[in-house]
């Protein structure tokens, strides 16, 4: 008989299934399965395990996704399940949390990598031990729980944002000096929010999760600011060396499907193949460092270039019986290159996935060793910024698979359909059809999909869709499909706000009279006509209104008359901070104040607006 799951279960076990999760590819396989109860000395009965797995792998593809794998509390027995809980928490590298009010208000109970928490912390050490701001906190003890009492204060998360993506965050609004409650508050709202704007998913983080440091909530927030900084070169838009990795037949369209975890491991691979090798993963392939010294050998400086001296990779120590002092002689020559990051010997020889992901991250944006095609006969597209931002509003919302490439990932409509249900557009999930989809009928499953997404834009959500059809959504138009998506985000932000004000339904005019009545009733002297009026390139009327939701809030000495183009980027990088510092979840840019795109403007002051209506 199924139960309900409670929220702290269901964060609980997101996190089992990222720890399952090697390949972070959004399924494990039933060996992946069985192999974590033998690694954590729970070993199951065969039959056990077939009848966990029979139970699990609903749809029999042999590939268990995470609805699948909430099973293990909705349908498979109490002890079966807690068999499985016992053996997450007995996993080499886990500290269990207990059940207090501190890290939990339902009693239970969390687990944490030793792993992860010593890795993030030295990485912090080395990315921030110049920085004066940090130099209150850091360095950091990796080998206590410092790092949790560290980003308190929301300092070093900033910092750490600004790291993965450059001028995300304005320095001038991060509060530095003579920190109170209220300061400290500003901090954590303006990481919190700058970390949703570049796709991170902080659904269930809030500021006082991260003030208490709650251990699991912090690691989980650091994994993905840092490893979006890791990713932000491993797309063939950005890097066109990467075209180096296609393979006979394939295309440059199929090659940009490709996660960033998909091409680093064909990355290695391609340079694994010189020496007669190669790997599936970056776990159990990896434990024994052979492929280690191998890739390392093969991506070390040749002397070809004038200022990158040739670096001879010493092979003697993959001879070494014990694998834990190999790991150590392998990692003795990651440093010489530089990279002796993320991973310890005893990470690679336990084969923590997440970190000697980032290890094999930092090697390829060190050493790639590819060559760029000179003179190619094919021309790349870059992402666009809108692309970017509805991309990183996706993500943000904790939709599975994880958006690397729009055109790519949004083919099977899985994406759209869960953005409906979080825009509150019922999706009849009987109707729809589920991944993995094998040629040659799956592309026809997949258009089903793409139909189904269509119509319910036109049916329920009232969408202006003339013209658009589930094959355009399948063949990556990218017009119609950011048609489709724009609409959905412009629903999901006025849902908010309709929320916010009792149901009562929510446009462009009343926005516009709510933005106007709030700066005449602060004694403002801006005003708008629409989203499209040429005074929001200034950003005043914003900075304007942001002070008039939060008195004082605003530095206007810092404000300049926005007559030239540099005074107003440069109010448009302030007043795109101040407002995720007071609160708002904004997710336009800079840039799009400047050039007063309609779309993104609209988004920005329907987050302000319910600001002002929660400080109401």
């Amino acid at each position: 008989m199924s139960r309900k799951v409670s929220t702290s279960e269901l964060e609980e076990m997101r996190e089992a299934f990222e720890k399952v999760d090697v390949d972070g590819n959004g399924f494990i396989t039933a060996c992946e399965l069985g192999d974590l109860f033998t690694e954590v000395r729970t070993p199951l009965p065969g039959y056990k395990l077939r009848e966990l797995l029979k139970k699990l792998d609903k749809d029999n593809d042999s590939k268990i996704d995470f609805e699948e794998f909430m099973a293990i509390f909705e349908d498979v027995k109490d002890d079966l399940a807690q068999t499985f809980r016992s053996a997450l928490n007995k996993k080499e590298g886990i500290v269990a949390i207990g059940g207090t009010s501190e890290i939990s208000s339902e009693g239970t109970q969390h687990s944490i990598s030793e792993q992860e928490r010593y890795a993030f912390a030295n990485y912090i050490n080395s990315s921030l031990e110049k920085d004066p701001d940090c130099k209150h906190v850091v360095p950091i003890n990796p080998n206590t729980e410092d790092l949790f009492r560290a980003v308190a204060d929301g300092i070093v998360l900033c910092k750490l944002i600004n790291l993965s993506v450059p001028d995300t965050i304005d320095e001038r609004t991060i509060n530095k000096k003579k920190l109170t409650p209220f300061t400290t508050q500003e901090n954590l709202n303006l990481a919190l929010n700058s970390a949703s704007a570049i796709g991170c998913q902080v659904v269930n983080i809030g500021a006082q999760d991260l003030k208490e440091g709650k251990p699991h909530l912090v690691l989980g927030l650091l994994w993905q600011i840092i490893k979006i900084g890791l990713f932000a070169d491993i797309e063939l838009s950005r890097n066109e060396a990467i075209a180096a990795l296609l393979e006979e037949g394939e295309s440059l369209e199929e090659l940009m499907k490709l996660s960033p975890e998909e091409l680093l491991l064909r990355w290695a691979n391609f340079h694994l193949k010189k020496a007669g090798m190669s790997i599936s993963n970056f776990s159990g392939d990896i434990k024994d460092s052979r492929a280690y010294f191998h890739l390392l050998e093969q991506i070390a400086p040749d002397g070809s270039k004038e200022d990158v001296p040739k670096i001879e990779i010493e092979m003697s120590g993959v001879f070494e019986k014990d694998l834990t002092r190999r790991a150590e002689c392998m990692l003795t020559q990651a440093d010489r290159l530089g990279c002796r990051q993320f991973v310890t010997a005893t990470d690679v020889v336990s084969g923590n996935a997440k970190l000697n992901l980032a290890f094999v991250a930092t090697l390829f944006n060190k050493h790639p060793a590819l060559t760029k095609q000179e003179n190619p006969e094919w021309t790349l597209r870059s992402e666009t910024r809108e692309e970017r931002t509805f991309r990183n509003w996706m993500n943000s919302l904790g939709v599975s698979p994880h958006v690397h490439y729009i055109y790519g990932d949004l083919l099977d409509a899985m994406v759209i359909l869960q953005l409906y249900d979080r825009s509150k557009v019922a999706v009849d999930w009987d109707r729809v059809n589920r991944p993995p989809f094998k040629k040659p009928a799956g592309n026809m499953k997949m258009i089903e999909n793409c139909n189904y997404a269509v119509d319910l834009g036109k049916t329920k959500a009232g969408f202006s869709l003339v013209g658009v059809g589930g094959e355009d959504l399948f063949n990556g138009n990218e017009t119609l499909t950011l048609a489709l998506v724009w609409q959905l985000m412009r629903r999901y932000t006025l849902n908010v706000l309709e929320d916010i004000g009792d149901g009562e339904a929510v446009g462009d005019n009343l926005i516009v009279t709510w933005v106007n009545k709030t700066l005449a009733g602060a004694g403002k002297s801006s005003s708008i006509k629409s989203f499209k009026d040429s005074s929001i390139s200034t950003s005043i009327p914003v900075l304007e209104l942001i002070d008039a939701i939060q008195p004082e809030s605003v530095n206007f000495e810092l404000v300049k008359d926005g007559k030239a183009d540099e005074d107003k980027m440069d109010n448009a990088k302030y007043a795109v901070s101040m407002a995720r510092k007071i609160g708002a979840k904004v997710y336009a840019l800079p840039e799009d104040l400047v050039e007063v795109n309609q779309k993104m403007v609209m988004t920005m002051f329907a987050c302000l607006m319910g600001r002002g209506m929660k400080r109401a």
